[in-house]
């Protein structure tokens, strides 16, 4: 009884904890280049060495996962081995995103005071992301409690991260900018999310009780990383597949469709706003239902399901792109397939996440240690190697297409408008004259790299999981219920 009633008890606690957390990775993640681009007049030169910095970051916040993984894995306190680094990583990553929108520099100066925030930000988040959701596996080893908690958790990181996605366009461009200008309102924003971030992990920190059952952990090495992830066949597929799919299904929100919907539909963040709450709410359904969905309609035939959605969204969209006029009813189609797409791809994420969370016991059953830790850190892991080729293909495009002509004209009025040299008024006239002169076909090529790459990726990943991914419902049941008897003859 005390157990179920603890179990209730954390399926409230450890998902709200990371609301605040995913308002954080959204402003820094998916905002920070747009926030770059739209406050800095940087030269090709500049702007290319920020995308240098985005993706060497990332991949080395990337290969830092696996060591953080097994730095916690020996982590011995009171407190356990997770909420340690709950606690020292939310708060330096506040302190380091803080910093990162309230700086007064251009030029060569910002590159280089850019290059450090990033990589202290990789080291800092990490330690809590890591810990976060290493906690799944430790909560319950039931196959029904474990889709509970890690749908739950999507959920609340989804309602942190729509919050932020909604919120922070809204009030950072536009006429509705705190502050009068986008300059200012990312400074006061990002203190706003650094205090809320770590006020809401305390529901997690002091709120759950995991399961602390240590075994005798192997010393910090490479090698040992290493060997548990290429030991596990069904763990590297999944990972692969799980990279291809968030490239595509990042694109949309790292920068290029705010960017177009900016440069087709005018200079409003309300617009780009309108786009990801329509976007984004149609994904509640599966953060809510995703479980009882599971147990109903086993993962590869609701793979199946998700992607005829994705693609008739991903063809409104481009069908719209490709005929219409730049008008309401051409934003509300896009809308719409957006919408639909996003429903799919969202949908692929849960069934991913949930994929590489399940080979812990294929590793357990075939190796005798569960190394939940190491294997749990690949989702991160992947996800922030995902970024950087969104980050690198994001920033090329804007190289290619000249979109940064445009955006350093913009960013010269925000901050003329931040110093008080122009009221905002002139500023809001001088960027719509900006954005009229925009060539059509620049706008056109960031709606085909929303849609085409996204619908390539995500067939790739469906037809490579059904091929490869062995551990479906029975045969998971299966090996659980091996371990199960192996602990019974033992005990």
């Amino acid at each position: 009884m005390e157990d179920l009633k603890q179990r209730k008890k954390n399926l409230i606690m450890f998902p709200l904890g990371t609301v605040g957390r995913d308002m954080m990775y959204y402003l820094f993640t998916s905002c920070i280049i747009t926030y770059v681009l739209f406050t800095r007049s940087l030269t090709n030169a500049q702007f290319a060495a920020i995308t240098a910095i985005v993706v060497a970051a990332r991949v080395f916040d990337a290969l830092n996962d696996p060591i953080m993984g097994n730095i916690i894995e020996r982590t011995r306190t009171r407190w356990g081995k997770f909420k340690p680094w709950l606690v020292i990583g939310i708060l330096s990553t506040s302190v380091v995103v803080y910093l990162a929108f309230n700086v007064d520099l251009q030029g060569w100066s910002f590159v280089w005071f850019f290059g450090i925030i990033y990589f202290m930000y990789s080291i800092t988040y990490t330690m809590h992301d890591i810990s976060y959701w290493g906690m799944v596996p430790a909560l319950s080893t039931d196959a029904n409690a474990r889709n509970q908690f890690a749908s739950r958790a999507t959920l609340f990181a989804g309602i942190g991260g729509t919050l932020a996605s909604v919120l922070i366009p809204m009030f950072t461009v536009g006429d509705m900018a705190i502050g009068g200008s986008t300059t200012v309102a990312y400074g006061r924003i990002a203190l706003i999310i650094c205090i809320i971030a770590p006020l809401f992990l305390c529901f997690t920190v002091f709120g759950v009780r995991e399961r602390r059952e240590y075994t005798d952990a192997p010393p910090i090495s490479l090698k040992k990383i290493w060997t548990t992830i290429t030991g596990n066949d069904q763990l590297l597929w999944i990972s692969f597949i799980f990279l291809l799919q968030q490239i595509g299904n990042g694109l949309i929100v790292g920068g290029i469709g705010s960017t177009y919907i900016y440069f087709d539909f005018g200079y409003e963040g309300g617009l780009f706003s309108l786009f990801s709450i329509v976007g984004m709410s149609v994904t509640a359904f599966l953060m809510v239902f995703y479980p009882a969905i599971s147990r109903h309609i086993k993962r590869k035939k609701l793979m199946t399901i998700l992607a005829f959605i994705s693609m008739a969204g991903y063809a409104l969209m481009l069908i719209a792109g490709l005929a219409l006029p730049s008008t309401m009813l051409k934003f509300w189609i896009i809308t719409v397939g957006y919408a639909l797409s996003n429903f799919g791809q969202y949908g692929y994420y849960l069934i991913m996440m949930i994929s590489i969370i399940n080979t812990v016991e294929y590793n357990e059953h075939r190796t005798g240690s569960r190394d939940e830790a190491i294997i749990t850190s690949l989702r991160p892991f992947l996800t922030k190697m995902s970024s950087a080729l969104i980050v690198l293909t994001t920033n090329l495009s804007y190289i290619i297409f000249g979109v940064t002509q445009y955006t350093n004209r913009i960013s010269d009025f925000e901050n003329e408008c931040a110093r008080n040299l122009i009221s905002e008024q002139d500023k809001i006239m001088a960027i719509d004259n900006v954005i009229a002169g925009i060539e059509p076909g620049k706008t056109l090529a960031l709606l085909l790299c929303m849609v085409i790459i996204p619908c390539v990726l995500m067939l790739l990943s469906y037809f490579l999981y059904k091929k490869h991914y062995k551990l479906d419902e029975d045969e998971y049941d299966s090996i659980c219920s091996e371990i199960a008897a192996r602990k019974e003859e033992t005990a």
